[in-house]
This record gives C-alpha cells, sequence and structure tokens, in this order.
C-alpha cells in the first residue's frame, strides 16, 4: 500500500465498480470496502476491460487495477484498443463532458516493477537500457529473440519481464546464451522477486548464472551493460559523471 501514489489510491476511494486480476484486488481489498467487485483470473483481460467499459457505459465510476504502472505491460493500451475496436467514443476526464462521450478516461501513473527493482538492487538503470518480456504468448519468440540479441549489442541494461512460467521454462535461458555473445559472463544481473511486495527477494549475481535461479512471472531481471558493476549488496551503471571531470 505505501508505494501506491496518493492518487490512485483517491481515484479508487472514489470509485464505486473495481474491476481487477484477482491478486491484485487482493492485494488492495481495505480500500474496497462497500464496492462492487468484478475479478477475473489470468488471461481474462480482454473479458475485464469489456466488463470495466460496460459499467462506465452505464454510468458508473470504475477503477480498472493494473498491476505495476497500468501503461507497461499493463492494462491502458488493451482499454484503449477495444474502446477503438467497439467504436467506443473516449475523453480524457478533466477535460471534457460526460454527454459529449461514451467514456471519459483517466490514467493514473504507477510505479513500474523494473523501477520498483532497480531500487532494490541499488543504480543499475542509470544509463540506457531496453525492456523485454519473455513471454511469447502475445508476441512470437523469433521477435523476442531478435530484440533481445539487438539490445545486447546495442551494450543496453537489459530488463527481462515474465522470464518464466509453469508451462514456459526456456526462453531464460535461450536469451542467457544470447547475451553472452555480445557481454562478459561476469556481468552483474539482478534478480528482484515480487518488488515491493511482502514476499519480496532480492539477488544480485552474475550472467553466466543467472538461470540457476528460481524464477516466474512475479520476477523481473535487470543485466547490466559493459560498464555495470557491484559494489557490496549494490549494483551500479555508471551515467558518465566522473568519467567526465577527469
Amino acid at each position: 500500500m505505501e508505494h501506491m501514489s496518493q492518487k490512485a489510491i483517491e481515484v479508487l476511494q472514489r470509485a464505486q465498480v473495481v474491476v481487477g486480476y484477482k491478486t491484485y484486488i487482493e492485494l488492495i481489498g481495505e480500500l474496497l470496502e462497500g464496492k462492487e467487485i468484478v475479478f477475473t483470473g489470468m488471461r481474462d483481460e480482454i473479458k475485464r476491460v469489456n466488463r470495466a467499459l460496460d459499467e462506465a457505459m452505464a454510468g458508473q465510476k470504475v477503477a480498472l487495477v493494473s498491476g505495476g504502472d497500468s501503461g507497461i505491460y499493463g492494462m491502458a493500451g488493451l482499454v484503449l484498443e477495444i474502446a477503438f475496436r467497439r467504436n467506443i467514443s473516449i475523453a480524457w476526464l478533466k477535460e471534457s463532458k460526460k454527454g459529449d462521450f461514451d467514456v471519459l478516461l483517466e490514467i493514473i501513473a504507477g510505479i513500474p516493477a523494473f523501477t520498483a527493482a532497480a531500487t532494490l538492487l541499488g543504480a543499475p538503470l542509470m544509463h540506457d537500457f531496453a525492456s523485454i518480456s519473455l513471454s511469447d504468448l502475445l508476441t512470437p519468440w523469433e521477435t523476442i529473440r531478435g530484440r533481445i540479441e539487438k539490445a545486447a549489442q546495442g551494450d543496453f541494461v537489459i530488463i527481462l519481464y515474465n522470464p518464466k512460467s509453469k508451462k514456459r521454462d526456456w526462453q531464460l535461458s535461450s536469451a542467457k546464451e544470447l547475451i553472452l555473445k555480445y557481454r562478459k559472463p561476469e556481468t552483474p544481473v539482478g534478480i528482484v522477486f515480487s518488488a515491493m511486495r511482502e514476499s519480496q527477494k532480492v539477488n544480485i549475481s552474475i550472467l553466466s548464472n543467472m538461470d540457476s535461479y528460481e524464477v516466474d512471472m512475479q520476477t523481473i531481471i535487470i543485466i547490466g551493460n559493459s560498464a555495470t558493476f557491484q559494489h557490496g549488496d549494490f549494483m551500479i551503471t555508471p551515467r558518465g559523471y566522473l568519467e567526465k571531470c577527469k
């Protein structure tokens, strides 16, 4: 709760209907007393968005809950896509009148999982980085593979989302082998499970060993670039200030 913005809390307090993934609804249960709650399991994102839009068009104040930041691998894009497909007219909440549009929308910024993970590791994202999801449920593996290789070749710090699921357990090792073509085996790697939640775990390892840890869909992996180093419990990617001052 302490990592939610005041704005997000205020929106949830005003909402009449709250829609979300079951796990996320449970995390904010203390804010939802007296509200209509709609939740579903994994892979029911389209159903949740359609229900939220239907409730909003019926005049309800609806909060659609997403983990992290809704615009980063979250629900904001799906809301806009489905509104387009269904020909639902939408506009920004603060700039329009309800009678002119089917739905007035407000997207609330959250703390992305990768920034939450980065703060627990130290300062691994002080220079350019690329964020890549290893889930091939919606994106073909060949596309993901090409993005990993280009990011590694370009010496970006690489953030990996969704490294492993119950049915998908080989992509992380494949990603490691791709990155090792361009990066030293001892490159620091941060592995953060369930950042900012009670079950949180934080490890700093090296690239050659990063696939030996237990990871899942709640794990964020941050792979350093050629300049990243470890100091004690901290992973640091220099921005270049000290070199500039020499």
